[in-house]
């Protein structure tokens, strides 16, 4: 019998918990709390991205070599269940401070951190070990610690739930650090993104997913075999946990009802044909669709990475597709853009351009930019959509929905929402 693989815990779940352990920490040292923080819990519960809770049992009042204040910190030993992460077993640090009015302005207006209005008087903090974004076009600002929107969200609510307990009213500064970080971060992309000193604190669920290449095949053929027996008449596919969450945020589809392949599109696109359907709408980030874009079947890097290079050559297409418009109205609904009147000279020197972006995230910024993201972002939609008309020998009709995390929608065929409401049952 297989072994059942085990899920684990993303970095980001385990800094909020080492924040709340470190925020339980600080009121039990302050005089004024002692009757109502007199005992250190030997295990605390916290809430992930996903909504779920999950139990962590923290270590309190560690001291951290080589930062200004060694002391007080907490951490949280993460596991990773059984998947190949390079940060298994690496302790994440935290450390939260009482700070001024004055203080805590500096820091909202000087520092390399982040506040969010849902948690007025917190900012959240980098330390040892996160790297810095070094290049635009990444979840994180130019100069700021590296700690992406879910988690910053989870670790200040961790930090909320405990200071709304001690009726505590003043400002504080939680940190987060991961001294291995500054080593592990070469094993990782993280400097072939420009991000420097250390690694990032990911997540989206909290949850980390074991990585059994069968096992998840097996997966994804019987998530959408149960699709088939449901009666769906439309097969809704995205690559993971960005796209399920867009497609309940954006499209009004709920959690669960679309069908995650992970990296595995073309096998997915063939275990559809194999159960019965007819109708496919692939909704995924262009960072991901760009690749099956330029032919892609199984998107994970060791497959080669191709995305700048593919949207690059669909910017060289653009002029001519700009010079047949009458033939192409609808690749020209670009909701809120104004497209350039680029010259032929200037569309190569913009191609050249996008194919050294950092990410495509960048890149759509640039296209935006230039008034030509919503032609760009349709024509790859298509191709992926004749991409996949040739995998199935025509078997299967698909329509694809593009979009980018700033951006929203950036790219889409022409019955995509028909499909989404076909699937809906309105029409």
């Amino acid at each position: 019998m297989e072994k059942q693989l085990r899920s684990g815990y993303t970095t980001g779940s385990c800094a909020s918990a080492a924040a709340m352990a470190a925020a339980i920490f600080l009121f039990h040292q302050m005089t004024d709390f002692q009757k109502k923080a007199s005992r250190l819990p030997g295990q605390i519960r916290v809430r992930l991205g996903n909504g779920a809770v999950a139990d962590f049992c923290p270590e309190y009042g560690k001291t951290l070599e080589g930062v200004r204040e060694k002391n007080g910190w907490c951490r949280v030993k993460k596991d990773a269940g059984d998947d190949p992460d390079v940060t298994d077993g690496v302790w994440i640090y935290a450390r939260v401070s009482p700070v001024s009015e004055k203080r805590f302005e500096e820091l909202c207006s000087q520092g390399a951190g982040y506040w969010l209005s849902e948690y007025p008087g917190l900012y959240l903090n980098g330390g040892a070990g996160i790297g810095i974004a070094g290049r635009a076009g990444l979840s994180c600002p130019v100069g700021s610690y590296a700690i992406n929107p879910v988690p910053r969200r989870v670790i200040l609510a961790a930090v909320e739930d405990v200071r709304r307990d001690m009726a505590y009213e003043g400002k504080l500064e939680v940190q987060i650090a991961i001294p291995e970080g500054i080593h592990l971060a070469e094993k990782t992309f993280n400097p072939r993104l420009g991000i420097r000193g250390g690694i990032s604190v990911l997540g989206t669920t909290g949850i980390v997913e074991p990585m059994s290449e069968q096992a998840l095949l097996e997966t994804i053929r019987l998530d959408i075999r149960m699709k088939a027996v449901a009666g769906d008449r439309v097969l809704l596919l995205t690559p993971g946990n960005y796209g399920e969450m867009f497609c309940m945020q954006e499209l009004g589809i709920p959690l669960g009802e679309t069908v995650k392949c992970s990296n595995f599109i073309g096998d997915s696109v063939a275990f559809a044909v194999e159960e019965g359907f007819e109708k496919l709408l692939l909704t995924g980030h262009i960072g991901k669709l760009v690749k099956v874009a330029g032919g892609v079947k199984n998107t994970h890097s060791r497959y080669g990475d191709r995305r700048m290079e593919t949207m690059e050559q669909l910017v060289r297409e653009v002029r001519k597709e700009m010079l047949s418009e009458a033939k192409n109205q609808r690749l020209f609904k670009q909701t809120g853009e104004r497209r350039a009147g680029l010259t032929e000279i200037q569309t190569k020197e913009l191609a050249g351009r996008i194919g050294q972006a950092n990410t495509t995230e960048e890149a759509v910024g640039w296209l935006k930019e230039a008034g030509l993201a919503g032609l760009v972002m349709n024509i790859a939609a298509e191709r992926i959509k004749r991409q996949i008309s040739q995998w199935t020998a025509g078997r299967i009709r698909a329509e694809v929905i593009v979009f980018s995390s700033a951006h929203g929608v950036v790219g889409e065929t022409e019955q995509a929402e028909a499909f989404l409401g076909l699937w809906k049952g309105r029409i």
